[in-house]
């Protein structure tokens, strides 16, 4: 059995005591009956440590000796996959933060947050099914008709049926305006022709219907990616009541031989080999992308999600292996770089934690919190969403590579599982966006659409967070290091505000080191916040070592990682002009 056990006590603290979830959400109107606070939190973390610990983790090792398949145009999953799915649908966590008006259970974003970072910690591949089904099913609650709603929706937030979202061709990547699936007017629907490839769960036996949302242009659609429309192309079209009725022209090809996630049936799916799959618009006529877009704030939150689940897996395995694993007379724990690297996994995994639970609080004021405040909020989330992909994907790699250094030469072998974490966690970079798109998102378009004003807002919060912990002696060594990558952060953004009007591809250039110095930052005071109401527990007599631990934590991190951000600051402030002047042939 795998030894994943979610991490109950830092969610709680973060939930409850720093973000105060009662107080922030439960007073606004979708969550008003709900009860949200420490006895909701409490009953939610632990039926899902339950399943993610009991259920999932044991399946991860057995996904990833036992892949999906694909013979003959059916798919079939690892072991223990179907069963999995079936009790996560019965616990109502396919829809757990979806509207109640559609099925869902209504729940703040919030909770749907820590729901999938347990998921993404015990089975990675696992845990993209019902990532994929509830953006199938925002895409068609922003955009589709009554009628669709009523049909698809109910079915996908009770989990009795999946969703996938079809993209992806072999010369249509992240630049999609050379997509060439076409879908054909055809009475009241349309036939769709062509072919896509890494479909996550694109095909399977574990529920009764596949609801596939796929990208294609119409006869007539305008060039590029302005030409392209979306559609509901179901595996079964559904009958007069709304059941699986004749079966669809789609089918798996293949599923692809993947690094990693090796039970995710990420398949090449085959639309209309026998006539035309029959497929239903969703939305305007060439307006797909803006449709698809719309989850992309969620999509890209839950795969920075993906980063954190595969590091805190991979920590917890390491941590367990160095207690028992005796070099030199002692177990290797005690050896100080084993500790380093141990601490330094910790302190990000809780900086992450934080960061991604404050934004969801974030993501669910823009949604339903005062119409006055829901502009800024929604700027807020839409500045911090690239930084959360990019990085707490970047940092679930180096989380889950040093797993597999803690593990010396046992984790360099698969007997171990360390490495596995770091096969699956290597996709998250890549899909969603590459990282390098999130940074050029981050600066290009958030940082430009306002001039930066957004982030000095934010920036500024940081600072105030900073002079209150400078006022307390226990914790003035934090509030001087962040007040310190607070003005960093505020001279970097100054730079690359001023170079976006001047040398815009000099801006996109240091994107990167941007996106990676704000996610530090930010990382930082979040976890900060939580040492303050750690050092307010402690102060007023709590012995509980928790909160010893949450101060200590915080001070290695603005010891030893927070320095990051000079480097990153650093590289920003220079000429940016060494990467523009070496010649594209000399790379050749």
């Amino acid at each position: 059995m795998d030894n994943y056990r979610a991490p109950l006590d830092d969610m709680r603290f973060l939930i409850d005591e720093v973000l105060d979830a009662g107080a922030a959400l439960g007073g606004l109107a979708p969550f008003a009956e709900l009860g949200v606070g420490p006895d909701l939190t409490g009953a939610l973390l632990e039926e899902g440590a339950r399943f993610a610990g009991d259920v999932l983790a044991p399946l991860r090792r057995v996904a990833d000796a036992h892949p999906a398949t694909c013979e003959d145009g059916r798919v079939t999953l690892t072991p223990g996959y179907a069963e999995a799915l079936t009790q996560l649908a019965a616990g109502g966590w396919f829809g757990i933060a979806a509207s109640a008006e559609h099925g869902g259970q209504g729940l703040p974003e919030l909770y749907g947050t820590a729901a999938c970072e347990m998921w993404n910690s015990a089975d990675m591949a696992f845990a993209l099914a019902p990532f994929l089904s509830s953006g199938a099913a925002l895409a068609i609650e922003t955009h589709g008709t009554e009628e669709q709603k009523a049909l698809y929706l109910p079915k996908l937030h009770s989990g009795e049926w999946t969703g996938t979202m079809n993209l992806t061709e072999g010369g249509a990547g992240s630049d999609l305006g050379p997509l060439k699936t076409r879908a054909v007017p055809n009475g009241d629907h349309y036939l769709v022709t062509g072919q896509k490839i890494y479909i996550t769960w694109g095909d399977h036996d574990a529920v009764d219907n596949i609801v596939h949302l796929v990208l294609a242009r119409l006869p007539d659609a305008p060039a590029g990616s302005k030409g392209i429309s979306l559609f509901i192309v179901p595996k079964f079209l559904p009958d007069a009541d709304g059941n699986p009725g004749e079966r669809n022209d789609v089918y798996p090809v293949s599923t692809e031989h993947k690094l990693g996630i090796h039970g995710s049936p990420t398949c090449v799916m085959a639309y209309g080999d026998n006539g035309g799959a029959v497929g239903y618009l969703v939305g305007e006529e060439n307006r797909g992308l803006a449709c698809m877009f719309t989850m992309m704030n969620e999509a890209r939150l839950k795969v920075g999600l993906q980063g954190l689940g595969a590091a805190e897996g991979a920590y917890q395995k390491a941590l367990a292996y160095a207690h028992e694993r005796v070099q030199g007379g002692v177990p290797i724990i005690r050896h100080a770089d084993v500790k380093r690297m141990l601490l330094t996994m910790r302190a990000f995994n809780e900086a992450m934690r934080a960061l991604a639970y404050s934004e969801a609080i974030t993501m669910d004021l823009a949604r339903h919190g005062e119409e006055s405040d829901r502009a800024a909020q929604q700027a807020r989330i839409d500045l911090m969403i690239p930084v959360i992909k990019g990085w707490m994907t970047e940092l679930g790699e180096e989380i889950a590579s040093l797993g597999v250094q803690v593990h010396g030469g046992m984790g360099y072998v698969e007997e171990t599982g360390a490495a596995q974490y770091l096969r699956d966690v290597r996709i998250t970079s890549i899909y969603e966006g590459t990282n390098g798109i999130q940074a050029a998102d981050l600066v290009s378009r958030k940082l430009g659409r306002d001039g930066g004003d957004t982030m000095r807002a934010l920036t500024e919060s940081v600072r105030e967070t900073a002079r209150a912990l400078s006022g307390d002696p226990a914790l003035r060594l934090i509030g001087g290091a962040l007040a310190a990558a607070a003005a960093h952060q505020e001279t970097s953004t100054e730079r690359l505000v001023a170079l976006l009007a001047e040398r815009p591809d000099a801006a996109r250039a240091l994107a990167f080191d941007y996106m990676m110095q704000t996610g530090y930052l930010f990382g930082a005071w979040h976890l900060f916040r939580g040492a303050a109401v750690a050092q307010d527990r402690l102060a007023a007599g709590s012995d509980n070592p928790f909160y010893a631990q949450k101060v200590a934590t915080a001070n290695f991190y603005a010891e030893a990682l927070l320095p990051r951000t000079r480097a990153h600051g650093a590289i920003i402030a220079g000429e940016a002009s060494a990467l523009e002047a070496f010649a594209e042939e000399w790379l050749a």
